[in-house]
């Protein structure tokens, strides 16, 4: 930080360091500033964001100032959700790009938004947006808005689970300022469909902008059309072909059992893709064949070799409950070992207790998180429990955590890093305990062949 400091400060910038950095820059501009653009590291009820508000115009996040200073005639993207983002906007990007648009995915995912806008080679700009980013924005406006599931996150940095609900919500404000503008709305979560029921009851008038709900209260394969009367949907046909009707016309974008990405939650992503590009105009075709060609993610159940006969997959990204959740629905036809643990946010894990017991052989807890875990499964010491069908194990490290998932694992089974925490009591970030346990699954393949 020192040293990028120092040369900014070399082309004319002012810098300051420390608790009163603002009041002297400020000083040293005159008293105030114009614009002020937040990272998103800061929170929003910190006394630092609070003296940046105090001494600017205008306090705003990155992302905006990228869209302000876009070229007129761009379009703008932009997806967010408590999980499924980063799937999203990479597979948006992938199918847009191959359908001819200058197209590249920026934000939390890629290169920072503001990088993009200048190097000037995108027209479409497919931009993850965090509640971080969200929080801080005024006249943000995408073209089209994708609002995936919201359930409890990042409440630390938040407050409460209102003020995070509210950030996300804040993607769909200023849509009645663009000419076209479209919503993709996941209607399964409670939390957006009740968005989506007061979109409806404003009218088309009231509105301002287009809706597509994706689902209803029932699963993907719910017609909001017949639900609720709504004049678009996306959903699931009996067949699993994905359907998108939007202004007046119902169009089919190839089959969730196509896909090489696989499980429901990515058929819901893959919907929610083909009704962006649908409203930006791509061939339903295009959009099919494209969702297709699609390749699974690092770090997002991404298969990563076998160790004799059982198959290991980096879930990595999982860094809450509700991915785990995801997770662990991903496997219908087999019952994982999954590994648990890591840096605890403190969630409540009963809905994690119950899906495991339902849908895993056994649950391995490990890292800084493993005691809380362990509890929650009712097992108290380091031994563990094996609950019939159900066991649970304790590891001190990830390193353990695969060994001891792997000594009870056969040919046909599945060890599924899911972890349903953050990485810090180990690992710098999620990549990089994805990657070290890629590695150690490759170096224990290697071992059981030689």
């Amino acid at each position: 930080a020192e040293a990028f400091a120092a040369e900014a400060a070399a082309r004319g910038a002012l810098v300051a360091f420390g608790d009163e950095a603002l009041a002297e820059l400020a000083a040293q501009a005159g008293g105030s500033f114009d614009l002020g653009v937040a990272s998103p590291g800061i929170p929003q009820f910190s006394a630092f964001y609070e003296a940046a508000a105090d001494a600017s115009a205008e306090l705003v996040s990155e992302v905006e100032f990228a869209w302000r200073e876009s070229a007129a005639d761009s379009r703008w993207v932009a997806v967010t959700g408590t999980n499924g983002k980063t799937t999203v906007c990479a597979l948006a990007a992938h199918v847009l790009a191959g359908a001819g648009l200058a197209a590249a995915a920026v934000g939390n995912i890629g290169d920072p938004c503001i990088c993009a806008v200048g190097a000037g080679a995108t027209d479409v700009y497919v931009a993850e947006v965090s509640s971080y980013q969200l929080a801080s924005t005024v006249r943000f406006a995408p073209n089209v808005a994708v609002l995936l599931n919201i359930t409890p996150d990042h409440l630390h940095w938040h407050r409460s689970f209102e003020a995070y609900r509210d950030a996300k919500l804040k993607l769909l404000a200023n849509l009645p300022g663009v000419p076209g503008a479209v919503a993709v709305l996941d209607a399964t979560n409670d939390v957006v469909r009740a968005e989506v029921r007061r979109l409806r009851a404003l009218g088309e008038h009231g509105r301002g902008f287009a809706y597509v709900p994706m689902g209803t209260a029932e699963g993907l394969g719910g017609d909001m059309r017949a639900r609720c009367g709504s004049d678009n949907a996306a959903f699931l046909d009996a067949d699993g072909t994905l359907r998108v009707a939007l202004g007046g016309e119902e169009h089919r974008a190839g089959r969730a059992g196509d896909l090489q990405v696989k499980g429901a939650h990515n058929a819901s992503n893959a919907l929610a893709v083909a009704a962006a590009a649908l409203a930006l105009g791509v061939d339903a075709a295009d959009v099919a064949a494209h969702l297709r060609s699609f390749k699974p993610l690092e770090h997002r159940i991404e298969p990563c070799g076998t160790v004799a006969g059982a198959s290991c997959y980096n879930d990595s990204k999982a860094t809450n409950v509700d991915a785990t959740l995801t997770a662990l629905a991903a496997f219908p036809e087999a019952r994982p070992i999954v590994l648990l643990g890591g840096d605890d946010k403190g969630t409540d894990l009963a809905p994690l207790v119950e899906a495991a017991r339902a849908h895993a052989r056994a649950a391995v807890c490990f890292g800084a998180a493993r005691e809380r875990f362990a509890a929650a499964f009712g097992v108290d010491g380091s031994a563990g429990e094996d609950g019939g069908d159900f066991a649970v194990l304790q590891a001190s490290c990830l390193e353990d955590a695969l060994d001891a998932a792997l000594a009870i694992a056969g040919a046909g089974d599945v060890v599924l890093l899911s972890p349903a925490c953050a990485s810090f009591d180990e690992f710098g970030s999620y990549e990089e305990r994805g990657r070290a346990f890629k590695a150690l699954v490759a170096e224990r393949s290697a071992r059981v062949e030689a």
